[in-house]
């Protein structure tokens, strides 16, 4: 029985583009997902073994030096925007963990966060999330083991040369003219599709895809509230119906303004956990897409060259980190 796996620690044309007649919920029922459909993609749409036994980055294989130099051919202005959100030091319903910044002296300070969550902009590894202890491509470690000296494999260590690729952005609120998605609308495949078909920008094997749903322009207009997977947390995104999709086309690595998955669902936090699990593909969550949104919208251009560099924590989880769109 699918169940949400854990962490051992316990992605301007308003106007321009518009979306189909349907609303965002018509259809949810009958794109609903099975905890058996879900359980047999595990198996059916897994990159287990498909880049050796010992792989430790996933479909980050997938970024060759070809598909960096194409990513760099993109830049043509020289502008760069940050995705990622300020350090939030304010708790709220939605940061039960702000970062800690203290002032040791006049010239010195010291900053502490626990990231994992819907707050702060981090890149999950995929040492960060198992089924029953199982990790990407099969990895079980001991776990007192992990807990007292870290993640021998799949560890954020591994993406310590960083990230150069193609970043793609996908603007559900901008497509369908308003400024930020309600909580609990689901983004479906046809969503993806037609804004590909609306922009002509097709999302492609290697590529970093960003999906918009809008999260921090609502909290700037109607204050913080309860998301993610906790009991009455309400979030738009990914619907479960996504995943074969996202395996279809290949991507490297996944980032949205919270973490990629809808809420409520018969499958909570599916996408997420399924990209990481079985797809092995890294994860930005809460990156702030606001001003990425508004930078590409005045070029109408969704593609960009992205670049990202988390701090290498040997046997980490992830890492906060600033990835960097370069118009």
């Amino acid at each position: 029985m699918w169940k949400p796996a854990t962490g051992l620690a316990i992605a301007l044309l308003a106007g321009a583009l518009t979306l189909p007649a349907s609303t965002p919920q018509a259809g949810a029922d009958e794109r609903r997902v099975t905890e058996a459909q879900y359980e047999r993609w595990t198996r059916e749409l897994s990159n287990w073994g498909r880049w050796g036994a010992d792989d430790e980055i996933g479909a980050l294989n997938l970024i060759t030096p070809a598909k960096r130099l194409e990513a760099v051919a993109l830049v043509e202005d020289g502008v760069t925007v940050s995705l990622a959100g300020d350090a939030d030091t304010v708790e709220a319903v939605d940061n039960a963990n702000p970062y800690e910044h203290t002032m040791l002296g006049i010239s010195s300070d010291r900053i502490a966060v626990s990231y994992h969550g819907i707050a702060h902009t981090h890149l999950d590894a995929l040492a960060h999330v198992n089924d029953d202890g199982v990790f990407y491509n099969g990895y079980e470690p001991d776990a007192d083991d992990v807990v007292a000296n870290g993640h021998p494999r799949n560890s954020i260590h591994n993406v310590k040369n960083g990230i150069v690729t193609r970043g793609v952005l996908i603007d559900i609120p901008r497509m369908r003219g308003v400024p930020y998605l309600e909580p609990g609308t689901p983004i479906f495949v046809e969503d993806l599709e037609e804004w590909e078909r609306q922009t002509g920008v097709r999302v492609s094997a290697g590529d970093a895809l960003f999906v918009r749903t809008g999260v921090w322009a609502r909290r700037d207009a109607e204050g913080p509230w309860l998301r993610g997977r906790r009991p009455g947390g309400r979030s738009a995104g990914l619907h479960p119906s996504v995943i074969p999709w996202l395996r279809e086309r290949d991507v490297a690595l996944l980032g949205s303004d919270h973490p990629l998955y809808v809420a409520p669902s018969e499958l909570p936090g599916a996408v997420h956990d399924f990209a990481l699990l079985y797809l092995g593909v890294h994860i930005f969550d809460n990156c702030d897409l606001e001003a990425l949104s508004e930078t590409a919208a005045e070029r109408n251009r969704w593609e960009f060259l992205l670049m990202a560099a988390p701090l290498p924590i040997r046997g980490g989880t992830g890492s906060p980190l600033n990835p960097i769109a370069v118009f």
